[in-house]
């Protein structure tokens, strides 16, 4: 999984690394895999790292939950300098509760070592989510920005 974080991360670098353009059809392949990658947390790992806990959520799951939601509203929306770099600011914080020596990956690997296999194998065909078209109407913003004040974050203007 901290491969696909450095993947997510050059594809974003490339799908935005023309000044005032966004190469849409490369932050499509970004959203749609960020999306199966939360998916992959949500619906696999952390249910998994749960129920060998017995029952008990690992200690980051509220707070990677709080970002996951964040993140997943902050794509909805047609991507603007200003919401690019709210993702960049939300998953340099993000990535590292994942990555980090008592994160979510390490957790996991403890947790699962005797499901490791299987699991891997489950999040190699894990299939790729629906993602629906942008929506930018006038209810969008304001609920990404809910979305945002529930994580403690909002948006990072640029300029």
């Amino acid at each position: 999984m901290t491969d696909d974080h450095s993947r997510l991360d050059g594809l974003l670098d490339v799908a935005t690394g023309t000044p005032d353009a966004i190469d849409l059809r490369l932050y499509a392949d970004f959203r749609r895999g960020l999306l199966r990658h939360i998916s992959i947390e949500e619906k696999l790992l952390l249910p998994e790292a749960q129920h060998a806990g017995g029952g008990t959520p690992l200690p980051m799951a509220a707070r990677l939950r709080l970002d996951h939601g964040a993140i997943a509203a902050l794509l909805v929306p047609t991507p603007t300098p200003v919401i690019i770099a709210t993702l960049r600011h939300i998953l340099a914080r993000h990535n590292p509760i994942e990555e980090g020596p008592e994160g979510l990956y390490a957790a996991c690997d403890a947790l699962l070592a005797p499901r490791a296999a299987d699991l891997v194998a489950e999040m190699e065909a894990y299939p790729n989510v629906r993602v629906s078209p942008h929506n930018d109407s006038e209810k969008v913003m304001p609920a990404v920005e809910r979305a945002l004040q529930r994580s403690a974050y909002r948006l990072v203007m640029t300029g």
